[in-house]
């Protein structure tokens, strides 16, 4: 193959599983507002979604899940293999199960649906057939209508697997809006890793105080400002009066432009309140890291003065300091 066709052929893909995607949006309707239904009343009776696939539709099953679980809805992944020898004892009454299979007519669905039913548990089924056997065993079937797949054989799940996903993903978030999952429980479940500590730090853990904070007062020269922010070993000085409030930031940037302006170092001696930023961006001190990323991807800025609840300058994040935190 050339590369054209190569690139050709992987166009190809792409385009058929965003058609797939559109096809299953598009039959979005009162089932999958039935299955969200289904589901509060599952886990506000402290049960468990239980997710089960065979073949490629087991690993679909373990990606659901784990989202699921993330987010804030209980699951667990049930292998109907082992289902059958032994591990349907993890369901109980109150759980509900969610059961993948595209054709609707897999064996080893099929052969745990009434074994489920015996346990008293509610069926939600996923297929791509309306007439399928899972579907008319189960109580609440939702269709996944995504068209061919992408495999020339019309065999290896591609298409199918892909929006059965993205039906797990839209089950998920619904039920992040409908149980009110808010971002403190989201850290919660999330301990690890740069998403755990951007969740979990609060500015207070990562901002610079002290001797690591250059703050100035607006009399202070230029030359002041550059002496303190050397000291402190950092690219800004904070501007703040005399009660700690903040008035402004001068940044390396901010005396790189006046030295380009003034063509010589005459202003050094400026007073730097004439050449800060007046009245900067700044971040309360109870405020998460997590917004932190947020405003620097937004602002593209480097430094942000810390202040408390009466606009007092307690401090400064650098962006710097963010992967030593390691929440970049």
């Amino acid at each position: 193959m050339t590369k054209d066709e190569m690139i050709a052929r992987a166009t190809e893909v792409f385009d058929i599983e965003i058609e797939g995607l559109r096809k299953v949006r598009d039959s979005l309707g009162q089932s999958f507002a039935d299955a969200i239904a289904l589901m509060l009343d599952c886990v506000r009776n402290d049960g468990i979604i239980v997710v089960t696939g065979v073949g490629k539709n087991l690993a679909v099953a373990e990606k659901m899940s784990a989202i699921f679980a993330s987010t804030g809805t209980r699951s667990i992944v049930l292998n109907p293999v082992q289902a059958m020898h032994g591990d349907l004892g993890m369901v109980a009454p109150r759980d509900v199960l969610v059961a993948l299979s595209f054709s609707g007519e897999s064996d080893e669905i099929l052969r745990l649906i009434p074994a489920i039913r015996r346990h008293g548990l509610k069926v939600i089924g996923m297929t791509g057939k309306p007439e399928s056997t899972l579907a008319e065993m189960s109580d609440i079937h939702l269709a996944i209508p995504c068209g061919k797949e992408a495999c020339p054989f019309g065999m290896a799940p591609t298409n199918s697997t892909t929006a059965t996903m993205a039906m797990g993903d839209a089950l998920a978030m619904v039920m992040i809006d409908a149980m009110k999952f808010d971002i403190s429980s989201y850290a919660m479940n999330h301990p690890a890793g740069a998403i755990g500590r951007a969740l979990v730090l609060k500015v207070t853990d990562i901002m610079r105080t002290g001797e690591r904070c250059a703050v100035v007062p607006p009399t202070a020269t230029v030359m002041d400002s550059l002496m303190a922010m050397t000291k402190a070993k950092s690219g800004s000085a904070v501007i703040a009066d005399a009660d700690g409030r903040l008035k402004g930031i001068f940044t390396d940037g901010d005396f790189r432009r006046v030295v380009s302006e003034s063509g010589s170092g005459d202003a050094l001696g400026d007073s730097v309140s004439t050449h800060m930023t007046a009245s900067p961006m700044f971040v309360r001190n109870d405020v998460y890291a997590s917004e932190l990323l947020k405003i620097f991807e937004r602002r593209r800025i480097d430094d942000l003065p810390v202040c408390d609840a009466q606009g007092r300058v307690v401090g400064l994040v650098d962006i710097q300091d963010l992967p030593k935190m390691k929440v970049l």
